[in-house]
This record gives structure tokens, sequence and C-alpha cells, in this order.
């Protein structure tokens, strides 16, 4: 069946000598991979359009049964100008996509969580204070959108001890704007040395109970160095 829709690039790999793998985000479908037939041709814009971070519009070939879909056609569907040139904000991004691709399952759609993060990936594009917020609050929508959403009166998770979310001076702040779908940006709000510590080994701890190897990430680690 020819299908069209639009996707996020989570990952690619090398398949022969003249393809490659690349897995997506796709908004209707969940995580699919597709086969690109000559992406690593030189003079194939395939390979260009297949990266990591990339929003495409899609048109592929879809078989339940086969576990590589095949491209028919792919153009952009948003433009990043700013983050590949940002080390900062490329370690945000890289960090949004591996733990997206960490937490989702093959063909498991989730549209509203596609959209918030195409809408995070804007915020790291154009905003250039308190990036921090921002992969917070997809953090917390992504627990929430696959089923997890953080209860802060909660001690425990599945016998895993949680931390005191507000043990920061302002981390209950941040997360009351969660609750109410805002990301706390340009509220004013100071996020101090202890708030940084608190809300991420919270929203890190939430995470590591439902879905393994999470601490382990590459990007996760570099963004740490980055933002200590």
């Amino acid at each position: 069946m020819i299908t069209h829709s639009v996707a996020i690039v989570l990952k690619r790999f090398p398949y022969s000598e003249t393809s490659i793998i690349a897995r997506c985000f796709v908004k209707e479908k969940g995580k699919v991979s597709f086969i690109v037939h000559g992406a690593h041709r030189k003079k194939s814009p395939m390979g260009a359009y297949f990266q990591p971070i990339n929003c495409l519009d899609l048109v592929y070939y879809f078989k339940e049964s086969r576990d590589l879909q095949t491209i028919s056609k792919a153009a952009f569907s948003n433009n990043w100008s700013v983050i590949p040139t940002d080390l900062k904000k490329i370690s945000y991004a890289m960090a949004l996509i591996e733990l997206t691709d960490k937490c989702l399952t093959d063909l498991d759609a989730h549209p509203e969580l596609y959209d918030e993060l195409v809408s995070t990936l804007k915020r790291i594009e154009t905003e250039e204070k308190q990036l921090n917020l921002a992969y917070w609050f997809y953090q917390y929508q992504l627990l929430k959108h696959l089923g997890f959403k953080p209860d802060f009166a909660q001690a425990e998770v599945d016998f895993v001890p949680l931390p005191n979310p507000y043990a920061g001076p302002n981390s209950k702040a941040v997360f009351d704007y969660f609750q109410q779908n805002q990301t706390g940006m340009g509220t004013g709000i100071k996020i101090t040395g202890k708030d940084r510590k608190v809300i991420s080994d919270y929203l890190n701890t939430c995470l590591g109970i439902h879905f393994d190897g999470i601490r382990n990430l590459k990007s996760l680690q570099i963004l740490r160095e980055m933002v200590a």
C-alpha cells in the first residue's frame, strides 16, 4: 500500500555499498524501519534526507508483514539552519532523538508525541536560553504520552524509590508549569544548580524505571557534560 506521512529520522545504518536502513518516527505509524536504495551513492539526494533529526515528508510502500518498508519519495518538511551549527543545540537535539528511539516500540503510533517532538526541536532551533526547560518538558511529555505520567505525590514506582521532585528551590514551580502543559520558558523562572540536579534526577529515574538503558545513552552523557 502506498502511504504518505511526515516522519523524523531517528537513526541510520549502512545496509550495502549503495543503500542504508533508516529508522524513523512516523506520525501515523510510530517507529518504522525503511530501506533506502541508493542512499550511499555520492550523487543520491536520499543520503542528505535520511540524517538523524531531519523532518521529512515521505511517500513509501507499506506492508505490515515486512520488517523493512520501501521509500518512494522524500522531501524536507522542516529545515534546521541553526541546530547543525551550534554544538549545544545539536547536543540537545540528538539527546531528544536518541531518547525517543529508545522509548518507542515498532509500529506503535503516538501522533501527539510526534507533534511534541517537532515542537521541541523548533524551540531548540529558535530559542537561545533555558533549553534545559524544553528538554525536560519533552521528557515529561514522553512519559505522559507513553502511559507513565509522573505522579509527584508518589515516593516510589515498582519498588524503586523516587527522588524528591520538589527538593530544589524552583523545581516545584517548573513541574507545575509542566502539569499545565507549559515549558516555563520565557516566564523569568530562575533555574539553580540544585534545580537542575533535582529535575534531571527525577525525570531520568522515572524514565529508567520504565525503559531499559536510558542512563547509558551516549547523547545524554554528552549533554550532561555540555551543561555541567
